[in-house]
C-alpha cells in the first residue's frame, strides 16, 4: 500500500465526482443535495510510476506490481460537526483512520449546483472544517488532561511528559492553530501519534475548478493556496469534471490528446499522488526478478531491515544484506547481473537508509 487518504469537504463540492473519476468507478453516488455520501466509499488505484515499467522490461518480469493508493470518500461535513451536527460523529470517526486528508474545496461558480453556504469562498469553507477538527481535538485533550494531572501529581514521569506535550498542543488549538503546528521532538513523536488528533493529519487542499481553470487555476484557488500556507498544508488544482471525462477515454493516446488540448501534461491523479508523496514524505524502492517487478512505498529515512520487512517478516528477521543499485544505473547497465559485473551493485547492511529509486535484492537466512 502506498498511502491511505480520506476525501473530505462540505456537501456538494464535488467529492464523490472526484472519487469516482480518480478510482475510475461509479461506486460513489453523486447528486445535488447534502449528505449524498453516508457510508464511506473506498477505492484502490495503482500508483503510476514509469520507473517500474522500465525496470520490469529490463528484468523481463512476467508480472508488474505497482504500489497502491487508497481513497476513502467520507460523508460531507457541516458547521457544528464536532457537536454531532449533520453526520459529524461519523465523519470524525472515519477521518481518524486515514494517513492524510484530501480536502476538496469548491473553486468554481455554477448556479445549477447548490452551495451549502450560498456563496463560493474556498478559504472560508476550508476554515469551517479545520475549525471542526480542532474543536474535536480540543474536547478530546481537555478530557485527557484531567487524568494526566492526577497521575503527574503522583510523580508519574510518563504522565508528566505527556501532560507537557498535551498542554503545548492545547495552547496551539486555543490560539486557532491545528495540532500539526505543534513542534514535536523526535522522542515525542510516538506519544504525539498516540493522541490520535484529527488536526494533526497532513492536509492537501484540492481546489476543484472549472475546465477553463484546470491548467492555471483561478482567483479562488489562488486564495486557497494562500490560506494553505498559513495552516501548514499544501494545495493543488484539479477539475473533477475533466477527470470524470478522462474516465470515459480508454486509449492512452486519446487521453494524452484530450489533456494536451486543455494545456495539461498529466492527469489530476498523477499530480495528486505526487503531492501526496511529498506531503507524507514517502519514497518508492523496487525489487525486480524474472517472475515479478514490484514497487514498495516507505517513509523517507526507513532503514534496509525494516524496508525488507515490508515484503515479508522473514526478510527482516533473517536479514543478511541488501544488494542495492540506483534505478538509473540499473537501467543504463542492463539489469542486475550487468550491474554486478560492472561492480556497481553495493552490499548494504541493515542500517542502510533506503533511497527513492533504489533497486534492491535482499539476502536473508531464517
Amino acid at each position: 500500500m502506498g498511502f491511505n487518504c480520506g476525501i473530505v469537504g462540505l456537501p456538494n463540492v464535488g467529492k464523490s465526482t472526484l472519487f469516482n473519476a480518480l478510482t475510475e468507478t461509479a461506486a460513489a453516488d453523486t447528486a445535488n443535495y447534502p449528505f449524498c455520501t453516508i457510508e464511506p466509499n473506498v477505492g484502490r488505484v495503482p500508483v503510476p510510476d514509469a520507473r517500474l515499467d522500465k525496470i520490469a522490461a529490463v528484468a523481463a518480469s512476467e508480472k508488474v506490481v505497482p504500489t497502491y493508493l487508497e481513497f476513502v470518500d467520507i460523508a460531507g461535513l457541516v458547521k457544528g460537526a464536532s457537536q454531532g451536527e449533520g453526520l459529524g460523529n461519523q465523519f470524525l470517526a472515519n477521518i481518524r483512520g486515514v494517513d492524510a486528508v484530501l480536502h476538496v474545496l469548491r473553486c468554481f461558480e455554477d448556479d445549477d449546483v447548490a452551495h451549502v453556504s450560498e456563496t463560493v469562498d474556498p478559504a472560508r469553507d476550508a476554515e469551517i472544517i479545520e475549525t471542526e477538527l480542532m474543536l474535536a481535538d480540543l474536547e478530546s485533550l481537555e478530557r485527557r488532561t484531567e487524568a494526566l494531572v492526577k497521575k503527574a501529581r503522583g510523580q508519574d514521569r510518563d504522565a508528566e511528559a505527556e501532560l507537557e506535550l498535551v498542554e503545548r498542543v492545547l495552547e496551539n488549538l486555543r490560539a486557532g492553530q491545528p495540532a500539526r503546528a505543534t513542534e514535536v521532538a523526535a522522542d515525542e513523536e510516538k506519544a504525539f501519534r498516540m493522541l490520535q488528533l484529527l488536526s494533526a493529519k497532513p492536509v492537501l487542499y484540492v481546489c476543484n475548478v472549472d475546465e477553463d481553470s484546470a491548467a492555471a487555476g483561478n482567483k479562488y484557488s489562488d486564495a486557497l493556496a494562500e490560506f494553505a500556507e498559513t495552516t501548514g498544508a499544501a494545495s493543488i488544482v484539479i477539475s473533477a469534471k475533466i477527470e470524470a471525462e478522462l474516465m470515459q477515454l480508454t486509449e492512452p493516446a486519446e487521453r494524452a490528446e484530450f489533456l494536451g488540448a486543455l494545456g495539461l501534461a498529466e492527469t489530476g491523479l498523477a499530480r495528486l499522488i505526487r503531492a501526496g508523496y511529498r506531503l507524507l514524505n514517502l519514497i518508492t524502492y523496487f525489487t525486480a526478478a524474472p517472475n515479478e517487478a514490484h514497487a514498495w512505498t516507505l517513509p523517507a529515512g526507513t532503514r534496509a531491515a525494516p524496508a525488507a520487512g515490508r515484503i515479508h517478516s522473514d526478510f527482516e528477521r533473517g536479514f543478511i544484506a541488501a544488494e542495492t543499485i540506483d534505478h538509473e544505473e540499473y537501467l543504463s547497465l542492463g539489469g542486475e547481473q550487468a550491474a554486478k559485473d560492472a561492480g556497481r551493485m553495493r552490499q548494504e547492511g541493515r542500517d542502510y537508509v533506503v533511497q527513492d529509486g533504489d533497486v534492491i535484492l535482499y539476502r536473508f537466512n531464517v
